[in-house]
C-alpha cells in the first residue's frame, strides 16, 4: 500500500532515478515508509543533490523529517538552498518551514520569516501563536490573534483551540464563556477537538457544568472527550463523580490512554480507595501502559499515597530509567515522608545511572539534607547548582537556605537571600522560619518589617513563624498584632496559624484568649488538641488538661505521643499520681504507643515530686534504653525540691557525664548542699565550675510596657526609675507583713548571718519587675512578669500576698511553668 503511494507521487512528481539520486529519494519518502520516521538527518551530500530540480511537495516532506529527527542544521540548509533557488515554494510548504523554526526552538527566524512570507493563512497564524506561547510571548501572541481577525481570516476550530489555550495559560477564566458563545455562534461547539478544549477551559475555571454541558453537545464523542471529562472532575476533586464518568466510558467502549488512567488513579488517591486503586494497576498492566511515564508516576504517588512504599519502588524498579521525573518523584517522595537516607540513596542511584538531575530533583536532595542536617552534601549540591547555572532558579535556591537554615548556618543562608535578584515568598519565609527555629525571635520580626517594605505578601506560613516568635519572646503585643493582621488577611482560620495562635496566648499568660481561639476554630487535628492540652498543663491547670483530654476522645481525634507527653506532664505539674500512672499504662495497652523518653521523664518528675524517688529510681531501671539528661534532671530536681542529698548527686554525676557544661545542674546540686548546710560541698561544686569554665546565668526577670521590655537581676538599680520601685519595695515589704507575710530565710543559699537574709529577700528580680509594673502599668490591668530561672519559695508566697494588696491578677513564667497569682492564691495551689 505504502509502495503504490510513492509510485503515484514519483509519477506526479515526474522524477526519475537519473534526475534524482536514491539516497535522496530514500530521505524524502522516509516519511511514508513502514515505520514513518527518518533513520538519519540529512547529509551535507545529499543537501548538495538539491541542486537537481526540485518542488515545493518535496522540500516540504524532507523539512518535515528534520523536524521528528530533530535535524535543526538540515533544516536550515533546505532553507539555505531554496533561497538560493528562488522563493519556489507553495502555501502549504511554506507552513511547514514556518513550523520546523517553531519547533527547533527559533523564534526570532520563524517570526522573520512569518513577516516575509508572500501570503498567509489560518495555518500560518496559529503556528505563529503557539510558537509565542511555547516561548511565554503572550503579549505577541495575543496581537496576532487579533491581526489574524482583523485580516479577515476563518476561525476555525484550530483558532479556538489555541485562543482556550492562551486564556487557560494567562488565566483569563472571564473570558472562556466569552469565547465559547462566539464557539456556539459558528457551530464549532460540536466538533470533538474544540469541545475537548472547552472542557479543559470550564475545569480550569472550575465551571464543571458548564463542562458537563459543552460535552453532552458534541458529536462524535471520542476517547480523548472522555477523557478530558473524567480529567477536569478529578482535577477539581470530583473524585467520585471521575470514578463514574471512567465507568460510564469503558460501558460506551472506549478504551482508555495513559492521561485517563491517571487521571482515574488520581481520584481513587483522593478518595482512599486502595484496593480500586490497584485495580486500575492490573487494568493498566494489561492494556501494556505500565511503561509510559505519565502513568508510572501516577502509580507512584498512588503507593507512596497509601503508604506501601515497597510497592512504589517495585513500580519505580519497572520504569524506563531514563526520564528524570520518576527519578525526581521517587527522591520527593522519600523526602516528604522523612525517609531522607533513602532519597539520598535513589539520588545516588540517578548519578549512575548517567540521568542529570533538574531544579526540582536537587530541592528534593536538598530538603532530605536539611531534615538529617547533612550540610556537607547540602555544599556539594550548592558547587554542582553553581557549575550547572541552577542556583538561580528559586525553587532549588530556597532548599539550599534551608540547608544552611537548619543546619545552624544563618550568616550563610543569609548571604544567599542578600545576595539573591529572584526571591519570591517562599524565600522570604524560609528565612524566617530559620530565624525563629535558632531561637533568633529579633531578626525574624526585622526581616518581616523588611519584607512588608518590599511589599512582599504575608502567608500563612509567615504569620504562624511570627506568632512563634512571640511566644518564644512572650511579646504579648506583638503577638497581638500579628493576630489583627490575619484577621485582616483572612488567615486566622488557617490550621497552622490558629494552633500557632493557641500556642502564643499561652506562652504569653492569657490562657483564656487561647481557650477562646480553640474553641472558635472550624476545623480542629490532633495538633489544635495537642496545643490546648500542653497550653492548661504548662499553666498547672491539670483538671482541664485532663477534660480537654476526654473531649478529644469524645471528637474521635486518636491521641499521639506528644498528646501523652501533655497529659503526663499535666499530671505531674498537679500532682494526680493515680491518673498519671493509669494514663502511662492505657497508652500502650489501648493505643499501641511505645513509651519514650519523654513519658518516662514526666513520669519520673511525677513520682519525684510527690516524695516517691523509690518508685522513680525503679522506673528509670526499667527503661529499655539509656536514660536521656532530661529524665537525669527530672530526678534531680525533684531531689532538690525533697532535699534528697545522696540521691540528688548521684543523679547530678549522671548528668555532668552526659554534658559538663550543664549549668543547672551546678545550681541544682550547689542548692541541696547549702539547704543541708553542707557549703563544704558548695564551694567544690562552684570550684569545679570554674574549672569547667561554667558561668551561672544571672536570674533575670522582666516586663513588657508599651513595646518596651525592662530587664531586671538580683539587687538591680541602673533602672530609670530605680527610686520609684525602691519605694515601691519598701511599702510592699511593709503591707504584706502586716498582711502576715514572714521572710522564708531558708531559700537564701548564701553563708551569710541570719539577720542579713530577710532584706536580701526583696531584691530578687522577680520582686522589683513586680515594683516596675505596679508602678508604671496601667491601674487594674493585669502584671505578666518572665523570669528565666524557676521562682523562689519566698517569692512564690510574697506573690500571694502583693496580689491580694494591690488586687491585681499577676502572673509569673519561670523555666518551668506559669504561676497566676489573684486573691492572695496561686493556681498552682502551692505545688510546684
Amino acid at each position: 500500500m505504502v509502495v503504490s503511494r510513492s509510485g503515484k507521487l514519483v509519477q506526479q512528481w515526474r522524477f526519475s532515478a537519473q534526475q534524482f539520486p536514491n539516497s535522496l529519494l530514500q530521505c524524502c519518502f522516509s516519511s511514508i515508509s513502514s515505520r514513518g520516521r527518518l533513520q538519519r538527518r540529512v547529509s551535507k551530500k545529499q543537501l548538495s543533490s538539491l541542486n537537481y530540480a526540485l518542488d515545493s511537495r518535496v522540500c516540504g516532506v524532507m523539512l518535515q523529517d528534520c523536524i521528528k529527527n530533530d535535524d535543526c542544521n538540515g533544516g536550515k540548509g533546505i532553507h539555505c538552498n531554496i533561497l538560493k533557488r528562488g522563493n519556489f515554494l507553495d502555501l502549504f510548504s511554506w507552513n511547514i518551514l514556518l513550523n520546523f523554526y517553531m519547533k527547533a526552538g527559533r523564534l526570532l527566524e520563524g517570526a522573520r520569516l512569518f513577516d516575509e512570507m508572500p501570503e498567509r493563512n489560518v495555518v500560518s497564524f496559529v503556528t505563529m501563536i503557539q510558537g509565542y506561547l511555547g516561548f511565554e510571548e503572550y503579549g505577541k501572541a495575543v496581537d496576532l490573534i487579533h491581526r489574524l481577525h482583523g485580516e479577515g481570516h476563518e476561525l476555525n476550530p484550530f483558532v479556538f483551540t489555541t485562543i482556550l489555550k492562551l486564556i487557560i495559560t494567562l488565566d483569563w477564566r472571564g473570558l472562556v464563556c466569552s469565547i465559547h458563545a462566539c464557539i456556539h455562534k459558528l457551530g464549532h461547539d460540536s466538533d470533538s477537538y474544540v469541545g475537548t478544549a472547552l472542557i479543559d477551559a470550564y475545569s480550569v475555571s472550575g465551571s464543571l457544568t458548564s463542562a458537563m454541558e459543552v460535552f453532552k453537545g458534541i458529536i462524535g464523542k471520542d476517547m480523548v472527550c472522555w477523557t478530558g471529562l473524567v480529567s477536569s472532575h478529578a482535577e477539581n476533586d470530583f473524585y467520585e463523580e471521575a470514578l463514574e464518568l471512567f465507568g460510564q466510558m469503558r460501558r460506551e467502549g472506549h478504551l482508555p490512554n495513559n492521561f485517563t488512567f491517571a487521571s482515574v488513579i488520581k481520584a481513587c488517591i483522593g478518595l482512599e480507595y486502595d484496593g480500586f486503586g490497584k485495580s486500575i494497576h492490573c487494568c493498566i498492566l494489561k492494556t501494556c501502559y505500565e511503561m509510559d511515564a505519565y502513568v508510572g508516576v501516577s502509580l507512584l504517588d498512588l503507593y507512596t499515597s497509601i503508604g506501601t512504599i515497597e510497592d512504589a519502588r517495585r513500580v519505580f524498579k519497572e520504569m524506563p530509567r531514563d526520564d528524570v521525573i520518576p527519578w525526581s518523584f521517587m527522591i520527593a517522595r522519600y523526602s516528604q515522608s522523612n525517609h531522607c537516607q533513602e532519597a539520598l540513596d535513589v539520588f545516588q542511584g540517578m548519578l549512575s545511572a548517567l540521568v542529570p538531575p533538574n531544579q526540582f530533583t536537587l530541592a528534593s536532595v536538598l530538603q532530605a539534607c536539611a531534615t538529617i542536617s547533612n550540610l556537607e552534601l547540602g555544599r556539594q549540591i550548592h558547587c554542582h547548582m553553581v557549575k550547572s547555572g541552577l542556583d538561580s532558579n528559586v525553587f532549588a535556591f530556597n532548599a539550599l537556605m534551608d540547608v544552611y537554615a537548619k543546619c545552624g548556618k544563618m550568616e550563610a543562608s543569609s548571604n544567599l537571600f542578600l545576595h539573591s535578584t529572584n526571591k519570591n515568598e517562599v524565600s522570604w519565609n524560609t528565612m524566617l522560619v530559620g530565624y525563629v527555629q535558632l531561637g533568633d525571635a529579633e531578626s525574624a520580626f526585622r526581616l518581616f518589617i523588611a519584607m512588608q517594605q518590599d511589599q512582599v505578601r504575608a502567608t500563612e506560613v509567615t504569620y504562624s513563624s511570627l506568632l512563634r516568635a512571640s511566644a518564644s519572646l512572650a511579646a504579648l503585643e506583638a503577638g497581638i498584632q500579628i493576630h489583627t493582621m490575619t484577621i485582616k488577611e483572612s488567615y486566622d482560620e488557617d490550621g497552622a496559624v490558629s494552633n500557632a495562635l493557641v500556642d502564643m496566648y499561652a506562652k504569653c499568660g492569657r490562657i483564656k484568649d487561647a481557650r477562646i481561639v480553640f474553641n472558635t476554630m472550624s476545623k480542629r487535628d490532633v495538633v489544635s488538641w495537642n496545643s490546648m492540652l500542653s497550653a492548661y498543663s504548662m499553666h498547672g491547670l491539670g483538671v482541664e488538661a485532663l477534660e480537654m483530654f476526654n473531649n478529644m476522645q469524645k471528637s474521635g481525634i486518636l491521641p499521639n505521643q506528644l498528646t501523652f507527653v501533655a497529659v503526663l506532664s499535666a499530671c505531674s505539674n498537679t500532682g494526680f499520681l493515680d491518673q498519671g500512672q493509669s494514663y502511662f499504662i492505657s497508652m500502650k495497652e489501648d493505643y499501641g504507643i511505645e513509651p519514650c523518653m519523654e513519658h518516662y521523664t514526666c513520669m519520673v518528675s511525677l513520682f519525684g515530686r510527690l516524695g516517691h524517688l523509690e518508685k522513680a529510681v525503679k522506673l528509670i531501671e526499667e527503661i529499655p534504653e539509656q536514660p536521656s539528661l532530661m529524665l537525669w534532671r527530672a530526678l534531680l530536681g525533684a531531689c532538690a525540691a525533697r532535699n534528697n542529698v545522696e540521691l540528688g548527686t548521684f543523679a547530678a554525676d549522671r548528668v555532668l557525664l552526659l554534658d559538663t557544661q550543664d549549668e543547672s545542674t551546678y545550681v541544682l546540686l550547689s542548692n541541696i548542699y547549702a539547704t543541708a548546710k553542707k557549703f563544704d560541698k558548695v564551694a567544690v561544686v562552684r570550684k569545679r565550675m570554674k574549672k569547667e569554665r561554667v558561668k551561672k546565668e544571672p536570674g533575670l526577670s522582666w516586663v513588657e510596657n508599651q513595646g518596651i521590655v525592662h530587664y531586671f537581676a538580683v539587687g538591680d538599680d541602673s533602672h530609670q526609675d530605680i527610686k520609684l520601685i525602691r519605694g515601691m519595695l519598701e511599702w510592699l515589704n511593709l503591707k504584706t507583713r502586716a498582711a502576715g507575710y514572714i521572710p522564708n530565710s531558708a531559700t537564701v543559699l548564701l553563708d551569710v548571718e541570719e539577720d542579713d537574709k530577710a532584706p536580701l529577700l526583696w531584691q530578687h528580680s522577680e520582686r522589683i519587675a513586680l515594683a516596675y509594673a505596679i508602678v508604671r502599668l496601667p491601674r487594674g490591668s493585669p502584671i505578666h512578669i518572665i523570669k528565666n530561672l524557676r521562682i523562689c519559695a519566698d517569692c512564690h508566697v510574697a506573690m500571694k500576698f502583693a496580689s491580694k494588696i494591690v488586687d491585681r491578677e499577676i502572673i509569673v513564667r519561670d523555666i518551668n511553668r506559669f504561676h497566676h497569682f489573684h486573691d492572695g492564691a496561686c493556681s498552682c495551689n502551692d505545688y510546684w
